[in-house]
C-alpha cells in the first residue's frame, strides 16, 4: 500500500493524519494520502518565497532546458504515468495515454515560451517634449503562484499551471485535487530529476476546504490559478484581493450541426465528444441542436454510435468509458436523470446505473430549463433537441450563463461566420466538436465559465508584470 508524503523544500515530509485514496473502479484503497496542515502549507508558501529569490534570476536558456528535460522524462515513463491515471482517475487506458502525450506536448510549449517572453519598445517622440527618452517593456515574474487543480486531468492541467510557471521564473505551491494526488507526486519526482531547484515546487495534499484559504490569502501569494467548479471559484475569487488570479470552471458545451453538414462524417467524432472519460470534461459535448430536417437521421446514427461504446475496467485497452469519479456524483446525477424524465425526457439509450457507473446515455425531448441541458452534468449524458432555423440554433446556445466553448458543423461559410461572431463563448469551434482544445490555444470562459485564460503564451502573460522602462539620453 503506497504512503505519500507531502513535497516541501524539496524533502519529502510525513503527516501525523491521512486519507484513504480509493480506485473509483473497484473502491479498493489505493493509498495512504498525506493531508497537510494550515502549517504544512504556509511553510510550503514561505519555501517558495525563498527559492523564487533565486530562482527568478536564472536565465530563460536554464529554465527551457529543465522543461525539455521533464518531457523527456514523461516520454520515458508515458505506460507509467498512463496507469496511475488508470489506477486513482479510472481514465481508461486510451485516454490516460492520449493525456500524457498531451501533458508531454504543454511542457514542451512551456521550454519553447521560455524563450520567447519579450517585450516591445515605445516611441516616446510620439509625444511632446519627449523626444530625447527612449522606453522598453519587459515581462517580469510574480513570485509565488498557488495552483489548485481538479481530478479529471491532473497531468495536463497540473501542466497548464507549472510549465508557464516555471519558463518565466515563477514558483508554484501545487495543492491537487483530493482523488487525483499520485500523479502529482510523481511529477515532484520527475522536476527534482529535470533539476529542478529545490523549493521551486511544492506539493501539498488534503483538503481544499482546510487549505484553501491560506492557498488563495498568503502574503507571498502573488497569483492564484485555479480549475474546478464554479461555486469554489467564485469564492476564491472574493478573497484574492488584489492577486491575480485564472479560474477555468467549467461550461455546458453546445454543439449546432446544420443540414449541410455530411451527418456520417462526424457521428464517431461527436460520440467521443460528449462520453470521453465518462463526460467528466469541462467542455465535454453536452447539447446538440440538429436542424430539424435531419434531426430524426442525426439521432438515430448518434443513438447507434453511442450504444457500441464499452463500458468497463479502465485497465483494459479496449475500454471506451468507466466509472464516473465518486459514488456521490453518480448519485447526484441519477436524481438529474429521474427528474430530466419526470418532466417529459426520453432516454433513447443508456440511462443505466451501477453503484460507480452510467452507462453513455442520449436524451430527447428536452427543454432548457432542465439541469441536464441548463447546467454542467459532468457525467455521460448528452442531450439532442432540434431547431428550425440558425438565428434559433444560436439563441439556445447562448441560453446559459456558461460560455467555454462552442461548436458548429456547416458548409455554408457566411453562416460559419456569423455563427463565430454572434456565439457568447470564449471559444467557437467551427466544423468540429467543443471538447476540441490544442495545449498552445488560449483557453477560458465567458460569463460563469472563468476568468483569464490558459494556453502557454496567455498564461505566461497572466503570470508575469508588465513592467516599463525608460531612459533619458541626456541630463
Amino acid at each position: 500500500m503506497q504512503q505519500t508524503k507531502l513535497w516541501i523544500n524539496g524533502q519529502w515530509e510525513s503527516t501525523s493524519n491521512t486519507y484513504n485514496l480509493t480506485s473509483p473502479y473497484t473502491g479498493d484503497t489505493i493509498a495512504h494520502v498525506a493531508k497537510a496542515s494550515v502549517q504544512d502549507v504556509e511553510r510550503a508558501i514561505e519555501g517558495a518565497h525563498e527559492a523564487f529569490q533565486t530562482f527568478k534570476k536564472t536565465s530563460a536558456y536554464e529554465r527551457a532546458e529543465m522543461l525539455y528535460r521533464v518531457v523527456d522524462i514523461m516520454r520515458e515513463r508515458r505506460e507509467e504515468l498512463a496507469n496511475i491515471l488508470v489506477q486513482e482517475a479510472a481514465k481508461p487506458l486510451k485516454a490516460a495515454l492520449g493525456e500524457i502525450d498531451r501533458t508531454i506536448a504543454t511542457y514542451q510549449f512551456s521550454a519553447e515560451e521560455a524563450k520567447r517572453s519579450h517585450g516591445e519598445t515605445i516611441p516616446m517622440d510620439a509625444a511632446p517634449g519627449t523626444q530625447d527618452r527612449i522606453g522598453y517593456t519587459k515581462r517580469i515574474p510574480l513570485g509565488v503562484v498557488s495552483a489548485i487543480t481538479p481530478f479529471n486531468f491532473p497531468f495536463n492541467l497540473v501542466a497548464h499551471k507549472l510549465g508557464p510557471a516555471f519558463a518565466v521564473g515563477n514558483t508554484v505551491v501545487l495543492k491537487p485535487a483530493t482523488q487525483t494526488p499520485l500523479s502529482s507526486i510523481v511529477m515532484a519526482e520527475i522536476f527534482k530529476e529535470a533539476k529542478l531547484p529545490d523549493g521551486c515546487l511544492q506539493i501539498v495534499t488534503g483538503s481544499g476546504g482546510e487549505l484553501s484559504d491560506t492557498l488563495v490569502t498568503h502574503k507571498h501569494v502573488k497569483k492564484v490559478t485555479f480549475t474546478g467548479s464554479g461555486k469554489v471559484g467564485l469564492s476564491i475569487k472574493e478573497k484574492v484581493g488584489l492577486r491575480k488570479i485564472t479560474l477555468e470552471l467549467g461550461s455546458n458545451a453546445a454543439l449546432i450541426v446544420e443540414p449541410s453538414t455530411p451527418i456520417e462524417q462526424i457521428i464517431d467524432r461527436a460520440v467521443m465528444g460528449a462520453f470521453n472519460f465518462a463526460g467528466q470534461v469541462c467542455i465535454s459535448l453536452q447539447r446538440i441542436y440538429v436542424h430539424e430536417s435531419i434531426a430524426k437521421r442525426f439521432t438515430e446514427q448518434f443513438v447507434s454510435a453511442t450504444k457500441k461504446l464499452v463500458v468497463g475496467d479502465p485497465a483494459n485497452s479496449d475500454t471506451d468509458v468507466s466509472a464516473m469519479i465518486h459514488t456521490d456524483e453518480v448519485a447526484r446525477i441519477k436524481s438529474w436523470l429521474d427528474d430530466a424524465v419526470s418532466q417529459g425526457a426520453t432516454i433513447a439509450c443508456g440511462g443505466e446505473f451501477t453503484e460507480r457507473t452510467l452507462s453513455p446515455t442520449v436524451m430527447t425531448n428536452v427543454t432548457q430549463q432542465m439541469r441536464i441541458v441548463c447546467e454542467e452534468t459532468f457525467a455521460p449524458i448528452v442531450s439532442i433537441m432540434p431547431y428550425s432555423n440558425l438565428d434559433e440554433a444560436i439563441a439556445l446556445v447562448n441560453d446559459s450563463d456558461l460560455g467555454l466553448n462552442a461548436g458548429m458543423y456547416t458548409n455554408v461559410l457566411t453562416d460559419a461566420l456569423r455563427a463565430a461572431e454572434e456565439i457568447e463563448a470564449g471559444a467557437v469551434i467551427i466544423n468540429d466538436i467543443p471538447t476540441f482544445r490544442a495545449d498552445h490555444m488560449p483557453y477560458g470562459g465567458v460569463k460563469n465559465s472563468g476568468y483569464g485564460r490558459e494556453g502557454i503564451k496567455y498564461a505566461v502573460e497572466e503570470m508575469t508584470d508588465l513592467k516599463f522602462i525608460t531612459m533619458k539620453m541626456s541630463f
